[in-house]
């Protein structure tokens, strides 16, 4: 019955119809089941229906809300008043909880009058969008009115969203203005002078990091001018504002710098809105804290972890406390200072008013070097003095070098680093103060080189850079000197005259420094010339040659981008004599010259033949062949063709 219900079948449908129906047969023979044939044929139907499904210029709709993406977004909102949008991630935890309540507030703005449109767009997938609106987190939800995004910071719930939304779609609503002063030649010194504290940033229209930052930065101007009194910032558009640019040393972007009665101090703090609010509101108070009580310098000395600085005074009127604490400003980005006014704290300190006290707290100190370093402020004329006695006794003679203030306190070369299980706690201070008694032992011979410890687990990967991962030993050493130059210990049982052997085998010059490299590639005959470690100073350095050299990241996106047109830049330019286009993988290779600064990917310096350890970074224009062949022409010792292809 069931073969004579096909031949039927098979008569009725046509023969463009057999091999569906081969399949439903095979089915049908397995598990006789009719319904399985209803649906293939009903899965086989649908053919035009995937088509439109993977039309990604198509507005689908999920319930009750739209689905947009790089292909459909511009079309759909060219005409809209006003979208709600909500850029999301599939695996997001947050989206994935807002989801239900996005669903009702489309719902209720569906019966708004007139109805406003409720999209949803997956940021992993529309990358194009995520980027043209600074995604960089999820949910991020944001009101797009009349082609411009309002960011909304708000509450996640429907009341709040709903509520924003009418009010931006409503026909009289205009932006609120910008709390971010715009600084000029004409303004800037009556604005910045006058302020107790501004933070300024200079920026250029054409910077990718400067789009990142002014939506932040906005908002923390936002935020800040409420208080009382008022935090506020400022912005310079340094490519036209030349001249401010120059007389503050701008040369890249943004640059952010905060200034106190028109005296500038570099700003290194965070670059989001909190972040940038709460620093700023730390910034604001005195750069010095006031301390009252014996016990809080005993404290500092028994538990500290870090320098103690303290100035003794005889009140706030005293003329040494105000020269203290302008010396202050300029240093609180690294350093914590107080004072006091106390008599007590004076007889402790044995100090009389008008001193500075620079000491060690008791875990860093040795018989090898004074308890405390005393200035007398009265014989200082500025804060010059100041800066210079806390910054030459800030360090002890053998120190903790911790991922935290390496950059800031340890960046004096020669360095000697001893890596062990560095830990002050009190069940193993006893071990790490016995290596570091060995390392004292060394470093009271010599004053002119840093000595530092540093825990094996926080500098694996420099360990190991070093070869020294798998030295077997449990005290290992190097010397990290200038030019990025690094020198490893050979691997032995650790003494102070191991190090003391070590120590003096560098300073006589005997050393081979330790270069991270790739192998010196075979054949090296194309349009870009590749640099490793090892050929750094042989290729770059080469004072006969004028050189590009690109520094990038495997998977670096925009060094993926800029590929094709580097090779371009190659080939125009194989011919040169005196010049070499090159590349280097910055991530597997050292870089052996400290000028030569790495600190995102690609970056491009042009290193003249004559000005080697002064090389010129690429900054400003687009990474193009245009702009790049420009920047060559400006800045080549010697070219046959340059000027006429300007």
């Amino acid at each position: 019955m069931r073969l004579r219900g096909l031949c039927v079948l098979v008569l009725l449908l046509g023969l463009a119809q057999i091999a569906l129906l081969a399949r439903v047969a095979a089915a049908w023979e397995e598990d006789g089941d009719a319904e399985s044939v209803r649906k293939e044929a009903d899965d086989d139907g649908d053919d035009d229906d995937d088509e439109e499904d993977d039309d990604d210029s198509v507005v689908k709709e999920e319930n009750g809300v739209l689905v947009l993406n790089d292909a459909n977004f511009d079309t759909f909102t060219a005409d809209k008043d006003t979208v709600l949008l909500e850029f999301y991630a599939p695996w997001c935890g947050h989206c994935k909880q807002f989801a239900p309540e996005y669903e009702k507030i489309a719902k209720t703005l569906k019966e708004n009058d007139p109805p406003i449109p409720v999209a949803k767009i997956d940021a992993t997938a529309a990358t194009s969008l995520s980027s043209r609106f600074d995604v960089s987190g999820y949910p991020t939800i944001k009101i797009l009115k009349k082609g411009q995004a309002v960011d909304y910071d708000g509450s996640r719930t429907e009341d709040a969203i709903v509520a924003k939304v009418k009010e931006v779609s409503d026909p009289n609503w205009t932006p609120p203005p910008e709390a971010t002063l715009v600084l000029t030649q004409d303004n800037f010194d009556a604005v910045v002078n006058d302020a107790d504290i501004i933070l300024v940033e200079f920026y250029a229209p054409w910077c990718g990091h400067c789009k990142r930052l002014a939506p932040e930065y906005e908002k923390a101007a936002q935020e800040l001018s409420k208080r009382t009194p008022p935090i506020p910032l400022g912005k310079v558009d340094a490519t036209t504002e030349t001249e401010l640019a120059k007389k503050f040393d701008v040369t890249g972007y943004p640059t952010l710098k905060i200034f106190r009665k028109g005296k500038p101090y570099d700003y290194s703090g965070p670059r989001e809105k909190y972040g940038i609010v709460d620093y700023m509101i730390e910034q604001a108070g005195p750069p010095s804290k006031q301390i009252q009580a014996t016990k809080q310098v005993q404290e500092f000395l028994r538990d500290g972890d870090d320098v103690v600085i303290i100035g003794v005074f005889s009140g706030e009127n005293d003329k040494t406390y105000q020269l203290y604490q302008e010396a202050a400003n300029g240093l609180r980005e690294d350093y914590k200072f107080h004072h006091t006014f106390s008599n007590e704290i004076a007889k402790l300190l044995k100090a009389s008013p008008g001193k500075l006290i620079v000491m060690q707290p008791e875990k860093f100190q040795s018989k090898y070097e004074p308890k405390m370093h005393v200035l007398n402020l009265k014989d200082s004329i500025d804060g010059s003095e100041i800066k210079e006695h806390v910054l030459k006794h800030a360090l002890p003679l053998v120190g903790h070098r911790k991922l935290s203030n390496d950059a800031k306190r340890y960046s004096k070369r020669p360095l000697v680093v001893v890596y062990y299980s560095v830990d002050f706690s009190f069940d193993y201070r006893v071990a790490t103060q016995y290596w570091r008694s060995k390392v004292l032992e060394v470093a009271k011979d010599f004053p002119e080189y840093v000595f530092a410890v540093s825990d094996e687990e926080d500098y694996s990967s420099e360990i190991k850079d070093l070869g020294l991962l798998e030295s077997g030993e449990d005290v290992n050493a190097a010397i990290l000197d200038e030019g990025g130059k690094k020198y490893a210990m050979e691997p032995e049982e650790f003494d102070s005259d191991v190090l003391r052997q070590f120590v003096l085998a560098f300073k006589k010059g005997k050393l081979k420094p330790i270069v991270k490299s790739q192998p010196v590639p075979k054949n090296n005959k194309g349009p870009v010339k590749v640099v490793v470690g090892k050929t750094f100073d042989t290729i770059v350095m080469d004072p006969k040659n004028d050189v590009l050299i690109e520094f990038y990241a495997p998977w670096c996106g925009h060094c993926k981008k800029l590929e094709p047109v580097y090779s371009e830049l190659g080939k125009k330019y194989k011919n040169e004599k005196n010049l070499i286009i090159a590349k280097m993988d910055a991530t597997a290779n050292d870089v052996t010259n400290d000028h030569y600064k790495v600190e995102g990917f690609p970056t491009i310096y042009f290193a003249p033949k004559d000005k080697k350890n002064n090389p010129i970074k690429f900054e400003g224009g687009d990474r193009d062949l245009e702009h790049l062949s420009k920047f060559i022409q400006e800045h080549a010792t010697k070219l046959s063709r340059a000027k006429e292809e300007l």
